[in-house]
């Protein structure tokens, strides 16, 4: 219960907050209406009196009386309905505002890689759609209190042992607990089969993907399994209805056995003189009322409890959120330095393993790296090295498992995350296709300046992608995606030279991420791409020491790079210029060999043969995955 009280206190001081005028009005029109109805019964009862006597006079106040407080009854919950439900509305958006803070809040993205988190997610974002109700339930419940009170009152006149009537009403309060529970129980065994097949809905119902289901014939068997998951997340539900039903009929049942008694007491004491025609009319219309009162409870009770509940869950996902920010007892990302106003020395990786949550197999072991300030990094290897890992923990976007990252030789845990983002720009393999206007979509790079069109017109050229709008129809004004609007479609290409837009609109970070920056490009453009983007790390480097990291399956793409870092299976092979690795005859001169014979004469219409060309991985060569759910 004191979980209930938190969450009614929590969403009338909310209400209160938000407008003052509605939640008191709310509150006045409710307590008002539910006192009517008791009071309505009374009223029935000295009018039944009245005609019996033959008091004509005080009949006809006493139907006036009635007359009056069934329309209050009627009507006032209504009106209270009127200026409670935008503050509901209020409360529903308050819950998902911290829901989403919680998933996007954090320092890092480890909580993501957790599926019992991931669950938590899905039965919280399902149960936020029933928040609407929160403040009505809250409302309705203060005025059932009111009422039971006029009842009791009422009830204890015509007899003490009427008293025991309200006490009927505790088995279906308890059995409703009981009955929350089961099914709460229920939506977190079924929030897993849940989540995935949700995801196979999105995954059949989203054009990008249509052409691949499609040829590869998947939507059958994708159907197919969306069926089962939804049939055994139903069937877990259902075990759960009714194991609830039987639970509260057995409570209703026992206020039932309550309602006739309280009935034959009225009756009894009628007829024997004990109590007038009034009297029985009285108890007659309260057991009625008493009945709707426990129903009413019963659910809103449902409603608070299953609220609360929600409430429970999200505070103990935000202890279980900060707990696992911690690495080594001490804050991941939370210290008080701010980063530097330039790089001196760079950035150093001291015996830095990781291996993703939930998990047991690292990533990456033992890596050992100093990233010179002013340089342009090159990582490579083949996939599943552990090259995109490596990015996001240089971003801050994961902790490492053991060892240390240094920025200038400071513990990048000790460097505030907020602070450090701002100097950090990333144009990642897995880029959001932000569906808005190509100004908002590139602007969102460097959010105070998004509405700067010369600033996203020199981002989008020094990106090497003012092409792309040059071929819209209204510019940058121009609506991007389909679907929540009737906006431009892009390839791929274009969507990441977007993308790459974006990275590029903050002008001197510190540390500037490319992964895969030309995965969507052909590779002539992508060479070309490349040695723009080389002059621009230059460039940033000689003015605040910024360090460039560039990730690519293509070796010859790299080749301008002052450091080429060569993963292979989360360890460092090699580390050097090409002119170096290339002289080492080791893994680098290896791959590079092998992916320059893929261009021998007549092989490619475009490329030429040799260490010189733009090569494409052998065929042959099967791509392996960092973790599940990563390029």
């Amino acid at each position: 219960m004191r979980e209930v009280f938190r969450t009614v206190r929590h969403l009338v001081c909310g209400a209160w907050r938000a407008d003052r005028g509605k939640t008191a009005t709310a509150f006045a029109l409710v307590l008002a209406g539910a006192a009517a109805a008791p009071l309505l019964a009374a009223c029935l009862g000295r009018m039944t009196d009245d005609v019996l006597a033959g008091r004509s006079g005080a009949a006809a106040l006493a139907g006036a009386g009635v007359a009056v407080l069934a329309i209050v009854s009627l009507t006032f919950g209504h009106f209270a309905h009127i200026a409670y439900f935008e503050l509901s509305e209020l409360a529903e958006i308050d819950f998902d505002l911290r829901l989403a803070a919680l998933s996007n809040g954090t320092p890092g993205t480890a909580h993501h890689d957790r599926p019992e988190h991931a669950d938590t997610f899905t039965v919280l974002q399902r149960e936020s759609r029933r928040f609407h109700t929160g403040l009505g339930a809250i409302v309705n419940a203060a005025g059932l209190a009111i009422a039971m009170a006029f009842t009791g009152i009422l009830l204890a006149r015509v007899s003490a042992l009427l008293l025991l009537l309200p006490l009927a009403v505790v088995p279906p309060l308890v059995a409703g607990r009981v009955a929350d529970r089961a099914l709460d129980r229920a939506r977190q065994d079924s929030a897993e089969p849940t989540r995935i097949a949700l995801n196979l809905f999105r995954l059949t119902a989203t054009a990008r993907h249509g052409g691949e289901l499609r040829v590869s014939a998947l939507g059958e068997e994708l159907r197919d399994r969306h069926a089962r998951l939804w049939a055994t997340a139903t069937r877990r539900l259902w075990r759960g209805q009714l194991t609830a039903t039987l639970v509260r009929a057995a409570g209703l049942v026992t206020f039932a056995a309550g309602y006739t008694g309280a009935v034959l007491v009225a009756v009894r004491s009628a007829v024997s003189g004990g109590a007038s025609a009034g009297g029985v009319v009285l108890v007659v219309v309260l057991a009625v009322q008493v009945n709707q009162q426990v129903t009413t409870a019963v659910r809103l009770m449902q409603d608070l409890h299953r609220m609360a509940t929600a409430h429970r869950r999200l505070a103990d996902l935000a202890v279980a959120l900060a707990e696992q920010a911690t690495v080594g007892g001490q804050p991941a990302a939370a210290g008080g330095h701010g980063p530097p106003d330039r790089l001196d020395r760079g950035i150093t990786l001291e015996d830095v393993s990781f291996a993703y949550p939930g998990t047991t197999r690292p990533v990456l072991t033992d890596v050992r790296l100093v990233l010179p300030a002013g340089a342009t990094v090159a990582v490579v290897g083949e996939n599943g090295a552990g090259k995109s890992t490596l990015v996001k923990l240089l971003c801050g976007l994961y902790q490492p498992t053991r060892g240390r990252i240094l920025l200038d030789g400071v513990d990048q845990r000790q460097v505030a995350p907020d602070p450090w983002r701002l100097r950090v720009s990333a144009g990642f393999q897995d880029f959001v296709r932000y569906e808005l206007t190509a100004r908002q979509a590139v602007g969102l790079g460097d959010l105070p300046r998004i509405a700067d069109d010369a600033v996203v017109a020199a981002a989008l050229e020094r990106a090497a992608a003012s092409d792309v709008v040059a071929l819209l129809p209204h510019g940058l004004s121009s609506q991007m995606g389909r679907s929540y609007a009737d906006g431009v479609e892009l390839s791929g290409g274009q969507w990441q030279k977007l993308a790459l837009g974006r990275a590029f609109m903050r002008e001197t970070p510190l540390l500037l991420v490319l992964d895969e920056p030309g995965s969507a490009l052909d590779p002539e453009a992508e060479d070309a791409v490349f040695e723009r983007y080389a002059a621009q790390a230059r460039r940033v480097g000689r003015s605040v020491g910024a360090i460039t990291v560039f990730v690519s399956h293509r070796l010859s793409t790299v080749r301008m790079a002052d450091l080429i870092v060569v993963l292979d299976e989360g360890r460092v092979a090699e580390v050097g210029d090409h002119a170096t690795l290339m002289a080492a005859g080791r893994t680098y001169a290896g791959l590079f060999t092998m992916q320059s014979s893929a261009y021998a004469p007549g092989r490619h219409p475009v490329h030429k043969a040799g260490p010189e060309s733009s090569p494409q991985p052998a065929a042959g060569t099967c791509p392996r995955r960092d973790r599940p759910g990563t390029g």
